[in-house]
């Protein structure tokens, strides 16, 4: 299971990280421009075909690696890591994956918007996708304690921040005003514009459907790990 050297395979999840980064990224940085030219759904469905046979690829590099490298440290046989990382992983996906998102407008169902609003996950950061994905690296990172999970984590969230500050300068090219006052009225970093009273915190806009469909979601997730180990296994990559 243990590689304990630096081998090949760091080098080859960076170049994939590399390449979902510039295709995803550089996908969303033609949207204004391609949408003028085939539109917003062939757009979306152009976005997703690019960006998820990638992603797929991503996923199962990394799980069939995850044990590749030097083990930097060894958590697994200690009780409390366990519930921990379960814990923090099921908090990244109410970041990774908000009610805020319309399923139908990511399936090209209903023609794809840009929404502004600052309720509900937008109250604490206005990135929950990029809160998400460092919360789930430090969960992954903790439990596998390997060289490559370690460089995969710090590459996915080097995409991440980047994904910040892109997203931030598009939205404010294509919005002007309307996106600055909603910077002013909320941050980037967890809590903070709560903290400074910039925004406040409503409860009861987390008691929707879409945050306890997550919540299933987690729960029957955790009982397909193991599947989903077992079948990434199967493909000799």
């Amino acid at each position: 299971m243990y590689n304990n050297s630096l081998t090949p395979s760091h080098l080859i999840i960076l170049g994939l990280l590399l390449s979902f980064a510039i295709a995803h990224s550089g996908l969303a940085a033609l949207r204004s421009w391609a949408e003028t030219k085939i539109g917003h759904r062939l757009y979306r469905i152009l976005f997703a075909l690019v960006s998820l046979p990638l992603a797929v690829i991503l996923i199962v590099y990394f799980f069939n690696h995850r044990y590749d490298g030097l083990q930097l440290w060894q958590l697994q046989g200690n009780p409390i890591v366990k519930p921990i990382v379960w814990i923090l992983s099921a908090i990244s996906f109410l970041f990774l994956y908000p009610s805020t998102f319309n399923l139908l407008e990511i399936a090209a169902i209903q023609k794809p918007q840009v929404h502004l609003h600052e309720t509900g996950i937008i109250r604490i950061t206005r990135h929950p996708q990029m809160v998400g994905q460092i919360i789930w690296c430090i969960a992954h990172t903790l439990w596998l304690g390997t060289s490559f999970t370690f460089i995969t984590s710090v590459g996915l969230i080097l995409h991440h921040l980047f994904g910040v500050w892109h997203g931030d300068r598009r939205l404010q090219k294509r919005l002007g005003e309307s996106y600055e006052k909603l910077k002013s009225r909320t941050s980037v970093i967890p809590f903070l514009a709560i903290i400074q009273g910039r925004q406040t915190l409503h409860l009861q806009e987390f008691l929707r459907w879409a945050y306890l469909g997550v919540g299933v979601f987690v729960l029957l997730f955790w009982q397909a790990h193991p599947i989903l180990i077992r079948a990434t296994g199967n493909i000799d990559w």
